[in-house]
């Protein structure tokens, strides 16, 4: 393990071989080319192009010959930087930006992913490094597309949000040595793929035993894709609720939803729909629970006297809501804050003494929107 901060030798590649490698080559490399030649981390080589004192004079050797060797111009378009060039005579606006992190979303326009993203950009600051936003829109050959192109390009490493590739896909991403961390994973992933994400289970397992002590036993629900993961766990922690409380989980009862207001508005609409209602409506999102309180209201139900709504994550929209959204909430800036924490460690090869999957702690918060159910 390396010291955090301190000088760093090369593995197994001498001046001479980087030299070697260097006349060989033809075109332009990136960053993580000129770590793999020199045999060191990317936030080594990212460190050395800065000026950086905190690496070896070796290191430093092996690592300005590579880059010089292959063509790699070191110097930085970033603000107030003091990062020594290596080559001369280029047009500043060919320069590549170091400490760049590719971040793919599926969308940035509600205030879940603008809250992550929040938290990303500013741990992002603090060390020196700046993010690429590159939306995808759900489009699993978009998404690939994006990150095929991020292999090629100058970023260091990639902040990966609800991805749509399948587990192999990422695996194979990671053995082509793009370093990624995955927010809020879409599908169920191996030990060996890195994931920050928030505690779904034990966040829905409070907010219906919440439900559960006001009285309602007829429990409404709407979920998001049903094959995503946090669909699954926020599921299992609703059932091991109703389990405690001698409940049976009934069909009826779960309506699927898209994590949208529109969606949440139709699942209120089908569960209200049915000859006996649910007293209450856990919607999966704050979105899809806003939508369940139109839906209520258009139907002039009274919040929480005939219906009870809880709603998960804790967005502004749940404090802004009428009445206030009982919620749960869950860390999103920090989930942001966190992946860039993993991806730094990942860059600097610290993984195998780091755990790969991080899980923020949930609680819920209770508001207005939740009451006993009416006799």
């Amino acid at each position: 393990m390396r010291a955090s901060g301190g000088p760093e030798s090369p593995a197994g590649v001498t001046s001479s071989d980087a030299v070697t490698a260097g006349s060989a080559a033809r075109g332009r490399v990136t960053i993580r080319q000129v770590a793999q030649l020199a045999g060191v981390s990317i936030s080594t080589v990212s460190r050395v192009l800065n000026g950086r004192s905190d690496v070896s004079d070796e290191t430093r050797l092996v690592v300005e010959r590579v880059a010089r060797s292959h063509g790699y111009d070191t110097r930085r378009a970033l603000p107030g930087d003091q990062a020594r060039p290596l080559r001369e005579g280029l047009d500043p606006s060919d320069e590549p930006l170091t400490g760049l992190v590719g971040v793919t979303t599926t969308t940035s326009g509600t205030a879940y992913f603008s809250t992550i993203l929040t938290g990303i950009t500013e741990a992002l600051a603090e060390r020196d490094m700046w993010a690429l936003i590159c939306p995808t829109s759900q489009e699993h050959n978009r998404e690939v597309s994006v990150l095929q192109r991020l292999m090629r390009s100058e970023m260091i490493g990639a902040l990966l949000m609800l991805p749509e590739e399948s587990p192999g896909e990422l695996r194979r991403l990671k053995e082509d040595g793009l370093v990624f961390v995955v927010v809020d994973p879409l599908h169920d992933l191996g030990p060996d793929i890195p994931v920050v994400s928030a505690a779904n289970s034990s966040g829905a397992y409070q907010a219906t035993a919440h439900l559960l002590r006001l009285g309602h036993r007829r429990i409404g629900v709407i979920t998001g894709r049903r094959d995503g993961a946090a669909t699954r766990a926020r599921l299992q922690g609703h059932y091991a609720a109703l389990a405690e409380a001698g409940i049976m989980p009934d069909p009826l009862l779960e309506a699927e939803g898209d994590f949208l207001v529109p969606g949440g508005a139709a699942g209120a609409e089908r569960l209200l729909a049915l000859d006996t209602p649910p007293t209450a409506i856990f919607a999966f999102n704050d979105c899809m629970a806003v939508g369940a309180l139109h839906v209520a209201r258009a139907r002039g139900l009274r919040i929480p006297e005939d219906l009870s709504v809880v709603g998960f994550d804790d967005t502004p929209e749940a404090e802004a809501a009428y009445p206030g959204l009982t919620t749960v909430y869950q860390p999103l800036k920090e989930l942001g804050r966190m992946a860039v924490s993993l991806l730094v460690r990942l860059m600097d090869d610290r993984h195998q003494f780091e755990p790969l999957h991080v899980e923020l702690a949930t609680r819920l918060v209770v508001r207005a929107s939740t009451g006993h159910p009416a006799r």
